[in-house]
């Protein structure tokens, strides 16, 4: 059955990770994703490696890193720095629903493809730009790049090793945490506004920044300085609002715990062998265990230690108490669960080539995701796209090569 955005297409002039990623969920859902990228070299990330790919002639293809945010789309290679060029990319816009792009602020002006002139060939056009600060304000200008907009945005600030402690020092998350971010902030946008066009016609312009996704999704801590007024600090893996909600050493390792509320506290003071913690007035509640976390938690420590993860695990799941261990990437992807839920999927190019992926998280009863074309080779669908969406001929499409317009 056909995906719910069956129908809808999209011109992706996006390269490296959130617009990709934005573009390649579209994809997941159903939109044909026309990704436009410079002849001879496509997106960087194609050599951010290792590892990459091996070809069926047995030589380096294309990094993981381009893979994980690329499936489902058509590559075609058109040189946006050339009239002939700029007008192809203009005839597809004008046949699109959608269009991604993560050029600078103004960056498209000077080619005509900015949403003023792709308006003018398309009015309903929806047109995402996604920038480091936002079209407007005094960094307006500047690149951003997920490793400082983390940096800036506030998120190491309260990620890693409290002062004092070994290791101490703000952290950035283990994956592009912004980027990721701000490419799903694209894809709600871009179906809100795919909702307004249905009911009103209308196409829009939508300005998606690195740094304002992350200070949005900043969440409770956000929160916690504008009621508390104090900026929240690294606490590790503790939570600022929740404990004991952290990691602890075991027998054999460590385990975490979500300790959520007062009913499991008190059990898990009961599993661990201290029942009187949940009775002591610094500790009965939440609220008391979040000031008296310093007397609290050392009390804890050495309790955990007396059993394996698995033993605790099994201890505290029988009482409804949330606590897990902390897996590594192959360990996740070796999991029942994961494995129950296909986590994992493998998809084959024309040539053959089996490229494995991460599935689509999202569960459609009547739509359901369909993983039907492997990321693209560079160029792979430049004489398909042409010809099937512009109508050119072999002639016109090898007089574009020949020119150097295409690859």
């Amino acid at each position: 059955m056909a995906g719910p955005l069956t129908g809808l297409r999209v011109l992706d002039l996006s390269r490296v990770l959130a617009g990709p990623w934005a573009t390649q969920i579209l994809a997941d859902f159903g939109a044909e994703v026309i990704k436009i990228e410079k002849p001879g070299e496509g997106d960087d990330t194609r050599g951010w490696g290792p590892p990459f790919l091996t070809n069926a002639d047995g030589s380096k293809g294309d990094a993981a890193y381009f893979l994980s945010a690329n499936r489902g789309k058509w590559s075609v290679t058109i040189d946006m720095a050339t009239a002939e060029g700029q007008r192809l990319i203009r005839d597809l816009a004008a046949k699109s629903d959608i269009v991604m792009e993560n050029f600078k602020v103004g960056g498209l002006r000077k080619y005509g493809l900015d949403y003023d002139s792709l308006r003018a060939v398309n009015p309903q056009l929806i047109y995402c730009s996604l920038t480091g600060f936002g079209q407007t304000g005094p960094y307006a200008q500047r690149a951003g790049y997920d490793f400082m907009i983390q940096g800036m945005g506030g998120i190491m600030s309260v990620t890693g090793q409290p002062d004092g402690a070994p290791g101490a020092e703000p952290m950035k998350v283990g994956v592009a945490f912004a980027d990721i971010f701000t490419g799903l902030y694209c894809v709600i946008a871009i179906e809100a506004a795919l909702f307004h066009r249905a009911r009103t016609g209308q196409g829009q312009y939508i300005d998606v920044a690195l740094l304002d996704s992350q200070v949005g999704v900043l969440a409770n801590q956000a929160l916690n300085y504008l009621v508390g007024g104090k900026p929240p600090t690294r606490l590790g893996n503790a939570h600022p609002n929740i404990v004991p909600y952290q990691t602890f050493a075991t027998k054999d390792g460590h385990i975490i715990m979500a300790v959520a509320n007062d009913r499991q506290f008190k059990e898990y003071c009961a599993i661990i062998g201290l029942p009187q913690l949940a009775e002591d007035e610094r500790f009965r509640l939440n609220r008391g265990r979040v000031v008296n976390r310093g007397e609290l938690i050392p009390l804890l420590v050495e309790p955990m230690k007396t059993r394996t993860t698995a033993a605790w695990v099994a201890a505290f799941e029988g009482a409804a108490i949330p606590c897990g261990p902390i897996n590594t990437i192959d360990q996740v992807f070796a999991n029942e669960q994961v494995l129950a839920r296909g986590l994992q999927i493998g998809l084959t190019r024309e040539d053959g080539v089996q490229v494995p992926g991460v599935a689509n998280p999202v569960v459609f009863s009547e739509t359901p995701v369909e993983y039907d074309k492997a990321p693209p080779q560079l160029g792979d669908g430049t004489v398909k796209i042409l010809s099937e969406v512009l109508g050119l001929s072999g002639g016109d499409i090898e007089r574009l090569r020949r020119e150097g317009t295409i690859g």
